[in-house]
């Protein structure tokens, strides 16, 4: 056992992309990969969606593997196995939903060994290897995850049953979301994501947005920074000369901005200042300086 300073080089990211039919996953996930690697030839998609991706082979000349029926947890870990062995930059697995639901996947594992509770002993441990597998991949994963309509019947107040709607949910074992760096949700087809999950703080309270190659390379940017130390990142606070350059310092330091919030907060107060025209006369000189 050695201790070493934390790093966050070499660190594959880990992403997820989820939605209905039909809102972009597939084309989000692309453009995801391509702003990572810059090389088309680099990305590879494990294809369980009927060769949906070959619909965007004019972007350019990725790889496909397609995979068919049965989607057992270990057909997935095979395919995962093939990229790393091509020495793929980027897997985009479209999608991970069949794993779980699809033509032998784990429900139905579980149901052909009885459906009973107890036959989750077996089908569990065979899942949570291909979670591993994606977890612990030498390159970048990106997975694709469809969603549908979450409905539960509740009683009403005069005492009669109803259908509430409660969203969406991720069709793939519950939780999976947390393994990931980040999560983006689809909430439209005009292809609008929002961050359910955000490790890196890039997107987390973010207004909604498209994804696009450059979001790609801002997460491999974040990727690839070299953190700060404390002393350091109070350095780099005063050095900032405009609130933009102060917001893109905070961004790419979240473990820095609870501990650091005052700083940040203090030199966004007088960078906004320095700004402001009514803190200045019409020669230029500011309206505050003291004359004798």
């Amino acid at each position: 056992m050695q201790l070493k300073q934390s790093k966050r080089q070499n660190v594959k990211l880990r992403l997820g992309i989820s939605g209905p039919s039909g809102f972009g996953k597939t084309y989000s996930a692309l453009q995801l990969a391509y702003g990572m690697t810059q090389d088309w030839t680099k990305i590879a998609v494990i294809d369980t969606e009927n060769s949906s991706s070959s619909l965007y082979s004019h972007l350019g000349n990725f790889n496909v593997l397609d995979l068919s029926a049965p989607y057992s947890p270990e057909r997935y870990i095979e395919a995962i196995e093939v990229c790393e062995k091509a020495d793929i930059k980027v897997i985009i697995i479209d999608s991970i939903t069949h794993e779980w639901n699809g033509k032998g996947g784990c429900l139905q594992i579980q149901e052909q060994l009885g459906g009973r509770f107890q036959d989750w002993a077996k089908v569990t441990p065979r899942h949570q290897v291909f979670i591993d597998k994606i977890l612990n991949a030498k390159c970048h994963v990106i997975t694709t995850t469809r969603r549908k309509v979450d409905y539960s019947l509740d009683v009403g107040g005069n005492g009669r049953t109803k259908v509430v709607k409660h969203g969406t949910k991720e069709i793939t074992r519950e939780g999976f979301e947390y393994e990931l760096t980040v999560n983006f949700e689809l909430v439209n087809d005009q292809h609008l994501v929002k961050a359910s999950k955000d490790r890196t703080g890039l997107f987390a309270n973010k207004p909604e947005f498209v994804i696009n190659a450059s979001t790609g390379k801002k997460l491999l940017q974040w990727c690839n920074a070299e953190p700060l130390a404390d002393n350091t990142i109070q350095d780099r606070i005063n050095e900032c000369l405009s609130v933009s350059q102060l917001m893109e310092l905070y961004k790419q330091n979240p473990s820095f901005q609870k501990s650091h919030n005052a700083h940040f907060a203090k030199k966004k107060e007088q960078l906004k200042k320095l700004i402001n025209p009514q803190n200045f006369s019409t020669n230029g000189t500011s309206t505050h300086t003291k004359r004798d």
